[in-house]
């Protein structure tokens, strides 16, 4: 189990890859941001987009994901270590992500604050990054998370 004191301002880690599909954009669309040129590839065609494009709510879905996964947060024996996020903030979505595109997700900590209020407790900053296949980034958000303490012997 990783503590907050084991974690290290600056830490990058890559979490992993992911290609959008047509039909995963499709589905996820539907269910959460259903416009239409993310649910429909012929109107998506006629919009600014030209062509079907994931929802950027899909973009930052599977960054949590690949977080959670790629941290081990999901193991029952590390899930105390990490406590709930109260909030993220400067979310960007700055590339159209189109079926067939690849992303590859990594975060870096970049701020460790210390909580009066709550001793045993630490807040993580991180900076979360989507870029493309070709380079660019698609998406980036400053996340944050409650993370426990070492517990005093």
């Amino acid at each position: 189990m990783r503590y907050f004191e084991d974690l290290v301002v600056g830490g990058r880690i890559e979490t992993g890859s992911f290609t959008f599909t047509e039909s995963e954009i499709i589905r996820f669309a539907r269910e959460f941001d259903p416009q239409p040129f993310h649910i429909d590839p012929v109107a998506a065609k006629a919009s600014h987009f030209g062509a079907l494009v994931a929802s950027g709510w899909h973009t930052v879905a599977i960054s949590m994901k690949m977080l959670l996964l790629k941290t081990g947060a999901l193991d029952p024996e590390a899930r105390g270590a990490f406590g709930p996020s109260p909030g993220f903030r400067d979310l960007e979505w700055l590339k159209p992500v189109y079926a067939g595109d690849t992303l590859t997700y990594s975060t870096e900590i970049i701020e460790k604050v210390d909580l009066a209020s709550r001793p045993e407790w630490g807040i993580i900053r991180n900076r979360n990054e989507a870029v493309n296949q070709r380079g660019e980034t698609a998406m980036r958000f400053t996340g944050q998370a409650f993370c426990m303490r070492r517990p005093k012997l």
